[in-house]
């Protein structure tokens, strides 16, 4: 009876383990780099609600984050700035298709210190440095690229270009007048880049549209807070306060 008993004990300790990280309270959020200021008020506000929840935050180029995924970094939820580093997951069978939906979606714009006479892509020729986000990895940066050569300005622009390695870094950039201008999103200049200002908007037929595709992850789908926290992104108080930071809810 004794070793009965031993035995039953052991199996409990055993599944409890195995079965602990599923509901373990920390949420592992890989997001655009441009989501920073948003997503870090909604977390706040969610571990206000619920004190037993650590969030995990990393923020970056969306295709260094999809990489790291990929590789078997723990993620639980992930939010892009490019439908293509969602795709590129698939491959990899490791997200919840189903859980798939556009968080929200953005406009793509130019800005600098000073105006330099530069009020659209043609005008860019006159322009020293460009920073730009790094187009391999950095959804914001393939946005530009991909209106640059359709303007018929790749390779008069070829040497001007200061890569970086999220659309934040960009910012910094043109924020400390390291360049003359940098591509970014709207939202950057809306959430309070003083210094700097917005001097043209590229126009949308030169590039395709700037959406934020999220996505539970396999691991994700196995915890409770993590499948909480996904629908709590999903919710309209969330599209409220991303319309307050300037994104485009649809």
């Amino acid at each position: 009876m004794k070793k009965l008993i031993l035995s039953i004990n052991a199996v409990i300790i055993i599944t409890w383990l195995f079965s602990a990280p599923l509901f373990a309270g920390d949420i592992n959020l890989f997001a655009a780099a441009s989501l920073k200021d948003v997503l870090n008020e909604l977390t706040d506000t969610y571990t206000k609600s619920h004190p037993h929840v650590k969030f995990k935050k990393n923020y970056g180029g969306s295709g260094l984050l999809a990489k790291q995924i990929m590789n078997g970094a723990p993620a639980d939820i992930f939010i892009s700035a490019s439908v293509s580093w969602v795709d590129y997951l698939k491959t990899a069978k490791n997200i919840d298709e189903k859980s798939r939906e556009v968080f929200a979606y953005n406009e793509l714009i130019f800005v600098g210190h000073k105006n330099h006479g530069v009020k659209s892509l043609q005008d860019l020729v006159r322009l020293g440095k460009i920073a730009i986000g790094s187009p391999k990895s950095v959804p914001a940066g393939e946005y530009a690229m991909k209106a640059i050569k359709k303007a018929g300005l790749e390779e008069q622009l070829q040497n001007k270009w200061v890569m970086t390695k999220d659309v934040r870094e960009c910012l910094l950039y043109a924020l400390r007048g390291d360049v003359d201008g940098a591509f970014v999103y709207k939202t950057d200049i809306y959430q309070g880049a003083e210094g700097i200002k917005m001097l043209f908007t590229v126009p949308q037929e030169y590039y395709s549209q700037v959406a934020y595709p999220m996505i539970l992850t396999r691991e994700g789908m196995q915890k409770s807070d993590a499948v909480d926290f996904y629908t709590v992104l999903r919710s309209q108080e969330t599209k409220e306060v991303l319309r307050a930071y300037g994104f485009i809810i649809r």
